[in-house]
C-alpha cells in the first residue's frame, strides 16, 4: 500500500547536489556557465545560518548556495522548491516535539513579501518575524533594514508560449 512520504523523508535526495552546465533553455535567463542543483539539506543549512532577528531573500539564499559550490548560479526552481520543503519539514519536526527547527520564516521574497505557501501562510510568518523584532508592514519586510542594502532586482521572467508558433509568410 502506498504511504505518502513525510516532509523529513523528502529532504533526503541521494542524487543531489550536482553541478552542471546551464541548460540551453535556461541560458537566456541565467546566462552561460555552471548551475548547482542543491540538495534539500544544502537549502536547509543555508536557512539555519540566518540569525534571529534577521531576514534574507530567496535570491540572496541562492547566491550563498552557488558560492558554496563555486557555481555561477543555483537552479532557481529547485532552490525554491527546497525552501518550501524545508519549511514544511521544520513544522513537521515541531509537531514531533523538536524545539530546534529550521527558521524558514526568515526567508522572504526578493521584494520583501512574505510567502503565502509557507505553513500557516503570511499571517504565521508575520507573527514569527514580529516575535523576533522584525518589522512587517502590509505583508512585507523592508529588506534593506535587515540586510544592510537593497536587493538587486530578481531575474526577469520569460513568458511561456502556449501552442505552436506560426511562421510568417
Amino acid at each position: 500500500m502506498y504511504r505518502r512520504k513525510t516532509w523529513r523523508e523528502k529532504m533526503n535526495n541521494p542524487n543531489l547536489p550536482k553541478v552542471e552546465a546551464i541548460p540551453p533553455k535556461m541560458r537566456q535567463r541565467l546566462g552561460e556557465g555552471t548551475m548547482v542543483l542543491p540538495s534539500p539539506h544544502d537549502v536547509d543549512r543555508a536557512i539555519r545560518e540566518i540569525p534571529e532577528g534577521a531576514v534574507t531573500t530567496v535570491s540572496r539564499l541562492r547566491r550563498s548556495i552557488a558560492a558554496r559550490y563555486a557555481a555561477d548560479t543555483p537552479c532557481p526552481l529547485v532552490t525554491g522548491i527546497f525552501v518550501w520543503v524545508a519549511a514544511h519539514a521544520a513544522e513537521e519536526d515541531a509537531r514531533l516535539g523538536n524545539a530546534l527547527i529550521t527558521p524558514y520564516w526568515r526567508v522572504v521574497k526578493d521584494d520583501g513579501s512574505l510567502n503565502p505557501r509557507f505553513p500557516g501562510g503570511v499571517a504565521a510568518q508575520a507573527e514569527r518575524l514580529r516575535e523576533e523584532g522584525v518589522r512587517v508592514v502590509c505583508g512585507k519586510v523592508p529588506v534593506s533594514e535587515y540586510t544592510g542594502r537593497d536587493e538587486p532586482p530578481p531575474l526577469p521572467r520569460i513568458p511561456r508560449r502556449r501552442g505552436r508558433l506560426r511562421q510568417a509568410g
